[in-house]
């Protein structure tokens, strides 16, 4: 299934992304997840990642206005790109260390080599479309 590439010519829906998500940021950080203990695999002063906020918010849920809930929704789609990027290094190091397309097919629970590949093909291409 092909998707016809969304062009902005004027970069406005990038800059007003970025700037929702860095309002959403701002407002997590001052709800206290600025004092999260910084990861040891990520070097100082690099700055919280969406995943980390997304389950800050999870864990402080009852203390959370629907605005920062709000906020906190504007995330998901860093998040989840982080992810992708997480399991697509994942699978890279997998490979390069000689694991069969069937080990790392049942270790993530397809059915098949075949299955996992294509979900590897689908993961790489999303990733592209970024």
């Amino acid at each position: 299934m092909s998707r016809e590439p969304k062009w902005d010519t004027d970069g406005n829906a990038d800059r007003e992304r970025a700037e929702r998500e860095f309002a959403a940021r701002n407002r997590l950080e001052s709800l206290g997840a600025d004092e999260l203990e910084a990861r040891p695999w990520r070097p100082a002063p690099a700055p919280l990642t969406a995943v980390d906020l997304t389950q800050f918010a999870l864990w402080r849920a009852g203390d959370l206005s629907p605005d920062d809930v709000l906020a906190t929704l504007t995330l998901l789609p860093a998040a989840r790109a982080e992810v992708d990027g997480a399991e697509a290094g994942l699978l890279f190091i997998a490979r390069s260390a000689g694991l069969t397309w069937s080990q790392i097919a049942d270790a993530m629970g397809f059915r098949s080599p075949q299955a996992c590949q294509q979900y590897v093909a689908r993961l790489t291409a999303r990733q592209e479309e970024r």
